[in-house]
């Protein structure tokens, strides 16, 4: 019984990696280009140079590219979240009246 039948996955609670992208900034990315797309698309249709097209929407995808991987480097897997999610968390809570402590 030296070989087992069954292989065993080592990476089950491993964060999902595509090319240095950590877990959502993977989706972040694919949207952007999605949005990309479209715009390129919608200008080309309205009649803009198809140059000045090509350049802006080159320009964004590029922006786009070095900032999400900028984020993915800083945050890492759920620090993103995490930082959102503190800006919900109240800094002073105040309670004026004394009923909500009281029993009824």
């Amino acid at each position: 019984m030296a070989n087992s039948v069954y292989k065993i996955n080592k990476g089950v609670d491993k964060a999902v990696e595509f090319k240095g992208l950590k877990a959502q900034y993977i989706w972040y990315l694919g949207g952007g280009l999605v949005l990309a797309l479209l715009l390129f698309a919608i200008l080309y249709l309205v009649g803009v140079n198809s140059y000045f097209c090509i350049a802006l929407v080159g320009g964004l995808t590029a922006f786009l590219f070095t900032h999400v991987y900028k984020l993915s480097n800083k945050y890492g897997e759920y620090g993103m979240m995490k930082k959102i999610a503190s800006r919900g968390i109240p800094n002073v809570i105040k309670c004026n009246d004394r009923s909500v402590f009281k029993m009824y």
